[in-house]
């Protein structure tokens, strides 16, 4: 539905995106992250048919046809970072109008209102809305056009709480019609809420593209067990290490990083050796930490090659491991 092949953008002297290759498919929601300045406004414009590729290309629909085409603009809905309406038009009269320009298929307009959430201001000139209320009329606009491909740069970055919960269920709802959405953020948890697979910039290149269930095995990994105990022999935590190696003590904690898996066994061992378990946490990794990470790896660096992209190492964080006492 959505193919970036080699996609490359230059402005001047500036590389903006380099050599990204990418595939999306119908009915995948997918994010785009990555540090500002990393590319992701390009690639979605690009998508959009909004700026041409220096090299490579990118295509849209199916059968795909290059995004600059009037077919594949026809079958997207773009929602710009930036949103801008004429001051003096209401919220309904932006409806219509782009309704009007869009043509037969576009949603009625008081279905669209319905969802734009505007409490009463439709009526108002677009002038006299707040910056979140902007936002919320251009993510109707986009759904207006019951376009197969939604491409939204930032939309949820004027939101309040209530926006956030309409956006996340028109999402919801796109996903389960099968179209397509590709967006960008800067907030974990959109992510996590909507995205089937995420994809990481640095500085225009693909650094790291993780599907969920890959995201939940990696954050279960660099997860953090914490047990309060009366007491921890050297010789009972040198069998512990034997199942967790980075397991260390910190005042009256034993602290266990990894898996989660391998916690019920840690558990039978101080059971097992008849120490008192006083009080257990246990963390899952963060995204945030992760997505840090992975930034941090894909910046450049002179012993990284791109192949090194496709192998990434993480490791738990220095922080989440406490100094061990003697």
């Amino acid at each position: 539905m959505i193919a970036f092949r080699h996609f490359t953008k230059r402005f001047g002297a500036s590389l903006a995106v380099n050599d990204l290759s990418i595939e999306i498919a119908p009915g995948e929601v997918v994010a785009l992250l990555g540090p500002n300045g990393s590319g992701k406004t390009t690639s979605i414009k690009a998508a959009a048919g909004l700026i041409w590729p220096t090299s490579g290309e990118v295509r849209i629909g199916n059968p795909p046809a290059p995004a600059i085409d009037p077919a594949a603009r026809r079958i997207c809905a773009f929602l710009p970072q930036r949103v801008a309406f004429p001051p003096q038009l209401t919220g309904r009269e932006v409806i219509e109008f782009y309704g009007a320009l869009r043509g037969p298929g576009s949603s009625p307009v008081d279905e669209a209102l319905k969802r734009a959430a505007l409490n009463g201001a439709s009526g108002r000139p677009v002038g006299t809305y707040s910056g979140g209320m902007t936002q919320r009329l251009g993510l109707a606009v986009a759904m207006a056009a019951r376009a197969p491909v939604l491409l939204l740069d930032e939309p949820t970055a004027a939101l309040d709480p209530d926006g956030l919960c309409t956006f996340y269920g028109l999402i919801e709802q796109r996903r389960a019609s099968g179209q397509t959405v590709l967006f960008s953020s800067h907030h974990m948890g959109d992510i996590e809420r909507l995205a089937d697979r995420f994809l990481i910039l640095v500085q225009g290149r693909l650094v790291a593209a993780l599907a969920t269930r890959e995201l939940a095995a990696r954050l279960a990994d660099r997860g953090v067990m914490k047990v309060a105990v009366d007491r921890l022999p050297p010789a009972v935590l040198s069998i512990v290490r034997t199942l967790a190696p980075q397991a260390v003590v910190a005042a009256d904690q034993l602290i266990v990083p990894g898996p989660a898996r391998m916690r019920p066994a840690v558990l039978d061992v101080l059971r097992g050796a008849e120490i008192e378990i006083r009080g257990l946490t246990a963390e899952e990794g963060r995204l945030d930490s992760l997505y840090r990470e992975l930034v941090e790896a894909g910046e450049p660096n002179p012993n990284f090659s791109t192949s090194n992209f496709q192998t990434l190492t993480l490791r738990t964080p220095d922080s989440q491991i406490p100094t061990a006492k003697p």
